[in-house]
């Protein structure tokens, strides 16, 4: 699973990273942002994070329960390779 953040639409209420702080923190600017390996990505598409597999209940309840609804993540089947996105 592949998450970021629509950082347009973060209110920053922080309840992404109460939920899976190991994926998700609050920037110097109180709005959210992923992490990957122990960095902070910058928001948008071009800031996703490879995430493991044993996150993505907390990322898709995360994503559930942002006020913003600026949570979105692609799965890929590993099947036939195809991108499923979601909000």
């Amino acid at each position: 699973m592949k998450v970021w953040i629509e950082i347009d639409q973060c209110t920053g209420a922080g309840l992404c990273e109460m939920l899976e702080e190991r994926v998700f923190a609050l920037g110097e600017d109180g709005l959210s942002r992923v992490r990957q390996d122990g960095r902070v990505l910058p928001p948008g598409p071009a800031g996703k994070a490879e995430i493991a597999d044993s996150y993505a209940d907390r990322v898709r309840e995360a994503s559930r329960a942002c006020p913003g609804d600026c949570i979105r993540f692609e799965i890929e089947s590993p099947a036939d390779g195809v991108r499923d996105r979601r909000k």
